[in-house]
């Protein structure tokens, strides 16, 4: 099963007998709220116009915990992310294709939880919505309530511990941008910089300037020159375990399985007793 599909490839499947499950995700990370300024609005977003069919989903209500010591965007309750697919129209037995504005992170968050717990179809838009040529829809659908169950362990999943003994043994990479990486710079978190012995990978760099994700064999290469060859566990984590997602998406992409650490940096830079290295250096 291919982890992404293009918008031509989903107005056929949408046209066909047995349609996906359709996922709005859009979300933005925000600051806004320091600036002064609204922060971003995926449900008007939505409300504004959506692919025809789609279902909205709240990343931060539904796809997260709320936040505190395990990170920014920590996993969410199972109980209630199960409720919300299943209001969704979330089913086991039918495919499910994920998309939001264009920056893919939202969308590939959506698709690591459904498959981490235990959903065997999920894709993701390439490109998003800003990659859809077919009609818009301010139509809110009812959709038949689901029958999706999570059984969460189908994805390999880190916690601090594991992300620390993998950037050892294996090629643990961080998805976040190079001057947050060197710890030039910190918007959001406690302390700048990243876990000793994990690699630079900003998650940016696996896509085209369209928000598409690069040919899978570039892709592959991408990875393997940052030592996704050599490495018997790969994993990734970001910030808050939203654009490393998008990473994992990105390996899945080139064929490259990866666990990803949810927690991540929000998690890791809240406890003292945790290393932190600066500087362009993994160690």
């Amino acid at each position: 099963m291919n982890a992404i599909l293009s918008a031509v490839e989903l107005a056929s499947e949408l046209a066909g007998p047995t349609p996906p499950t359709l996922l709005d995700v859009r979300w933005q990370l925000s600051t806004a709220k320091a600036a002064g300024v609204p922060p971003f609005d995926g449900r008007a977003e939505y409300a504004a116009g959506h692919i025809p069919g789609a279902v909205f989903v709240d990343l931060d209500a539904d796809l997260a915990g709320p936040a505190g010591a395990s990170g920014r965007h920590p996993l969410p309750d199972l109980q209630h992310f199960g409720a919300a697919m299943r209001a969704a129209g979330v089913s086991a037995d039918r495919s499910v294709v994920v998309y939001d504005g264009g920056q893919g992170w939202a969308a590939a968050r959506t698709w690591w939880l459904l498959r981490w717990t235990g959903h065997p179809e999920v894709r993701v838009l390439d490109g998003g919505l800003a990659a859809w040529t077919g009609p818009q829809s301010a139509e809110l659908p009812a959709p038949t309530p689901g029958t999706f169950a999570p059984a969460p362990g189908a994805l390999p999943l880190l916690d601090a511990d594991g992300a620390a003994a993998l950037a050892r043994t294996g090629l643990l990479m961080d998805a976040r941008a190079g001057e947050r990486y060197r710890g030039d710079v910190e918007p959001i978190d406690p302390v700048g910089g990243h876990i000793p012995g994990a690699v630079s990978a900003p998650t940016t760099e696996n896509v085209a300037a369209d928000g598409r994700f690069l040919p899978a064999a570039e892709l592959a290469d991408r990875f393997k020159s940052l030592g996704a060859s050599d490495a018997s566990e790969v994993g990734v984590y970001c910030g808050s375990g939203v654009s490393g997602a998008h990473e994992v998406l990105a390996l899945a992409v080139a064929g490259i399985p990866a666990a990803l650490y949810v927690g991540s940096w929000s998690e890791w830079s809240r406890d003292s007793s945790r290393p932190v290295a600066v500087g362009p250096d993994p160690q």
